[in-house]
């Protein structure tokens, strides 16, 4: 039973490893954005989505704390 869930957790991961690949080999195309006066170089996108994805790994779990602690202290 070991050796399944083992065998299962790897294809996961090299599944999940090649959507990842795919997703920068098709995202290439180097773009700059602009925010608040504020302006990036270029860079793929692929690039910009990652780094957006990290910050809101991030900062999910962090604001879901502080939610969680404000409805417990107005109780």
């Amino acid at each position: 039973m070991r050796g399944v869930k083992r065998v299962a957790m790897v294809l996961t991961v090299l599944i999940i490893a090649l959507v990842i690949l795919a997703f920068v080999l098709e995202n290439q195309q180097a773009v700059a954005l602009a925010f608040l006066g504020w302006s990036t170089p270029q860079m793929p996108v692929s690039v910009f989505v990652t780094l957006a994805l990290i910050v809101g790994m991030l900062l999910g779990p962090f604001l879901g704390l502080l939610v969680k602690r404000a409805v417990v202290t107005s109780r």
